[in-house]
C-alpha cells in the first residue's frame, strides 16, 4: 500500500488494491465502504510497534554468495548511515521530534524532522536494522540511535561506518558481537603505530579515553611488546590510510584513515578494504530511493502524531526492503550486479502490476 498512498489518497489506494484482490478471488468486499476516516482510525488503533516488529522479522540480508559484490572474503558487506524526514508541523510532532537547525537567513525551519539510522546490505541496498527518533532532544543524535543497533550485528558482517559514529564504547560494543568493523577515524583520534605491514597498513591500538598519563604510557608499551591487553582498556586495530585527490573540487586532497578489527593483513589487504569502504557511500543511494522515489521529491510525511510518523516510516522501510530484496533476487538469478537494475523503473512496474487484475499472486 505504501507504493500507492504517496500519490493517492487512502480511499483510492484501498479501492485499487481491494478490487485487484477481489479479482483474484481472495477478497470479500461485501463488508461495506471503507472511508479515509475509518482507515485513519485503524492506523491509530494499530500503532507503530506491530509494523516495527514485522520489519524486524522479515528484514534479513537478501544477497547470497552468488550475488556479485556482496561479500569480502567471509564477511557480508554492510554499511550504516542516517537520514532525516520532514513531517507535518503539528503541535504533537513539533514537541515529539523537534526541528533540525534553521532555514536560510536564520529563519526557523518550516517542518519538524524525524531521524532514522539504518544498517543496510551494500549489495542490495536493503535495510536490515533501523532505529527511529527525534532530531532535537538529548540523546537524539545518530550515535545515540546507532547504539541500539550494535548488539544486533552478526559475526559474519563487515560493518562500515563514517567517522561521526566512532567513540570508544560504541566501537567495543560493536566489536564484541564478533562482527568485523571498518570505520573511518576522526581526525583527532590518536593512532600510534606499532608495526608497519607489507600492504601499507599498520597495526595500532585504541585506548580507553579514561586511561591517561602513565597508565596510558604503560598500555602503549605493552602493545608495542605484543602483550595481551585488557579489552576494557585497549583494543588492537589496524589502520589503512589513503589519499583521495580533490574529492570536494576545491583543489585540496583528502586523507582517509580507516580503522578495522581485521588485524591480519592477508585476510583483507589495505587496497581491498579501501575499495570496500568506497561502497559505504552507496548507502546514500538507498536513502535517495526511500526519500525520492518512494516518498516523492520534496514531499513531507502525512502523519500528524509521533506514533503515526513512526508507523509511516516503518512502512516505508518495509516497502523499500521488499523492493530491494526483489531486485537483488532477480539480479542474482540473472548473474548481474543488483546496481544494474533501476529502482525507479522497478517501482513503476510493481505499481502497474499490483493493480492489474491479470497479474496472478
Amino acid at each position: 500500500m505504501r507504493l500507492e498512498i504517496t500519490e493517492e489518497d487512502y480511499e483510492e489506494t484501498w479501492t485499487r488494491l481491494s478490487e485487484t484482490l477481489a479479482d483474484w478471488g481472495c477478497w470479500d468486499d461485501s463488508q461495506g465502504t471503507v472511508t479515509t476516516g475509518g482507515l485513519t482510525q485503524a492506523r491509530q488503533r494499530l500503532g507503530h510497534e506491530p509494523v516495527k516488529q514485522v520489519f524486524s522479522q522479515v528484514a534479513v540480508p537478501p544477497a547470497t554468495e552468488d550475488t556479485p559484490g556482496a561479500f569480502l572474503g567471509p564477511w557480508r558487506k554492510m554499511s550504516m548511515d542516517g537520514l532525516e524526514w520532514d513531517i507535518p508541523a503539528t503541535e504533537a510532532n513539533s514537541a515529539g521530534f523537534g526541528f533540525s537547525g534553521t532555514g536560510k537567513d536564520d529563519v526557523p525551519a518550516a517542518f519538524p524532522k524525524a531521524r532514522a539510522v539504518t544498517v543496510s546490505e551494500c549489495a542490495s541496498h536493503a535495510e536490515i536494522l533501523a532505529a527511529i527518533g527525534p532530531v532535537a532532544s538529548k540523546g537524539s543524535g545518530e550515535q545515540s540511535l546507532a547504539r541500539g543497533l550494535y548488539p544486533r550485528l552478526k559475526p559474519d558482517w563487515l560493518l562500515m561506518a563514517d567517522r561521526n559514529f566512532y567513540n570508544w564504547q560504541d566501537w567495543c560494543t560493536a566489536a564484541d558481537t564478533g562482527a568485523a568493523l571498518l570505520w573511518r577515524a576522526k581526525a583527532d583520534l590518536r593512532l600510534p603505530s606499532l608495526e608497519f605491514l607489507p600492504d601499507g597498513s599498520y597495526r595500532s591500538v585504541l585506548v580507553n579515553p579514561k586511561v591517561k598519563g602513565k597508565a596510558r604510557d604503560k598500555i602503549l608499551e605493552a602493545a608495542r611488546a605484543g602483550e595481551d591487553l585488557d579489552p576494557g582498556q585497549a583494543r588492537y586495530i589496524r589502520v589503512i590510510e589513503y589519499e583521495v585527490p580533490d574529492r570536494e573540487g576545491d583543489g585540496k586532497d583528502e586523507i582517509i584513515a580507516l580503522i578495522t578489527t581485521i588485524t591480519e593483513f592477508p585476510d583483507a589487504p589495505a587496497a581491498v578494504l579501501a575499495r570496500a569502504y568506497h561502497e559505504r557511500w552507496e548507502h546514500e543511494t538507498g536513502n535517495r530511493q526511500l526519500k525520492t522515489y518512494l516518498r516523492g521529491p520534496g514531499k513531507i510525511l502525512r502523519s500528524e502524531s509521533p506514533d503515526m510518523v513512526r508507523q509511516e516510516i516503518w512502512g516505508y522501510l518495509l516497502t523499500h526492503y521488499t523492493i530491494s530484496a526483489l531486485i537483488c533476487t532477480a539480479a542474482t538469478a540473472a548473474g548481474i550486479d543488483p546496481d544494474r537494475v533501476k529502482f525507479k523503473r522497478t517501482v513503476r512496474i510493481i505499481r502497474r502490476r499490483a493493480a492489474d487484475p491479470a497479474f496472478s499472486p
